[in-house]
């Protein structure tokens, strides 16, 4: 119902959001901090030397964001995009920073998803990334998230897409294409109907954006290919999105997302259901939560940190993480399931905490133990 409700809204014009409920996910957020600081305190004196509850800085909601502050988020992803690569021969179509951080996504994507490594190097990556935001263009605030369900029933009027200048700009023209197909073209295991849009992005701060790396797997069959078989060369074009208010209500709500932190009793369950199962039709909350944009770069499983949204839902992400860890930190800190390969496919080497994530010219590499806690490794952060 409120699917049609939204393609009638759509239709006529109206574009008044009305913003789901989230209840459950927070009131399992705050539950997390509460165990944390009881955790906190159960450990031995010196512990929370470098970092404690007291100093750590706080994630915020996107929502929460004052106009000067998701102006001044904005201005330093802009920033980014205008500063020169550093990438040099790893990744030849590189220009800008911001480039840099897509490459080394580009460059590991077979490792990183659907490996014991998942929620651990995207923690680093995102974390990196609002460190570049900061060191490097003057930004003084801190990376927001989106939490998807206040936005999954609604999508189409979320003011974080209306394509304002506090926006993450809107969604794309009207262009006719066949659907997406999940994983990718050559794999569609999952075919999403088209949305309302397909084309470039002409509202926003990113309306003038340049994609210039990928695409590797796309999940539109009419994304220009990249001329490296890698995905690492020159290929401008636009920004695309085609949101996706179809996955966003069947996969992102409160309800989907209470669910997979409350029947999740081990990390292995947690982060493949996180991640989905294509073959059974289940997208899952992250894959679906790529699909608030789509099209391409976003709905490129390699090259989705193309799109700006990206940072955003890979925080919620690493929110998620953070809620399962911190409702039971005893327990869940320091775990780890899985292999080197995707999906064990070919058979590879379990993963351990003493791997290495290596984000290439973007960071010094950490070992996965030092990830696994936000107030410990490089982290001082807590998620409000």
């Amino acid at each position: 119902m409120r699917f049609i409700e939204t393609i009638v809204s759509a239709l006529t014009g109206s574009s008044t959001f009305v913003p789901a409920s989230s209840a459950g996910t927070d009131k399992l957020a705050a539950q997390a901090l509460r165990t944390l600081r009881r955790f906190e305190s159960s450990q031995p004196q010196g512990y929370g030397a470098n970092c404690s509850l007291k100093t750590a800085y706080r994630r915020r909601e996107w929502e929460t964001f004052s106009r000067q502050e998701k102006r001044e988020y904005i201005d330093a992803i802009l920033c980014l995009m205008e500063k020169p690569s550093i990438s040099g021969d790893l990744a030849p179509g590189a220009r800008s920073r911001y480039d840099d951080f897509l490459a080394i996504h580009i460059n590991q994507t077979g490792s990183i998803h659907g490996t014991g490594s998942f929620l651990s190097w995207h923690r680093y990556f995102t974390f990196t990334y609002e460190q570049a935001l900061r060191d490097e263009c003057g930004y003084t605030g801190y990376q927001p998230y989106l939490n998807w369900p206040k936005y999954a029933l609604d999508l189409y009027n979320a003011p974080v897409f209306d394509g304002s200048d506090t926006s993450m700009s809107g969604n794309g023209c009207y262009r006719k294409y066949n659907g997406t197909n999940i994983p990718s073209n050559d794999k569609p295991f999952i075919v999403l109907p088209p949305g309302e849009a397909g084309g470039c992005v002409e509202s926003g701060p990113f309306k003038d954006m340049q994609v210039r790396l990928g695409p590797v797997a796309p999940a539109v069959n009419d994304a220009p290919p990249n001329p490296q078989k890698d995905g690492l060369g020159y290929n401008p074009r636009c920004l695309r999105r085609d949101m996706s208010a179809y996955a966003a209500e069947r996969w992102n709500t409160d309800q989907n997302v209470t669910d997979l932190i409350l029947q999740s009793n081990n990390i292995f369950t947690f982060q493949n259901t996180m991640q989905g199962d294509f073959p059974k039709g289940f997208l899952g909350v992250h894959t679906s939560g790529h699909f608030f944009v789509g099209s391409d770069p976003g709905g490129d499983l390699f090259s989705s940190p193309g799109d700006p949204y990206f940072f955003l839902h890979h925080a919620q992400i690493d929110r998620c993480w953070w809620i399962w860890q911190n409702i039971d930190p005893w327990h869940r800190i320091e775990v780890i399931a899985g292999t080197h390969t995707v999906n064990n496919d070919p058979p590879s080497a379990n993963a351990t905490l003493d791997d290495i994530i290596d984000l290439g010219v973007n960071a010094p590499g950490i070992a996965i133990r030092d990830a696994v806690s936000t107030l410990e490794g490089p982290f001082c952060y807590i998620y409000e």
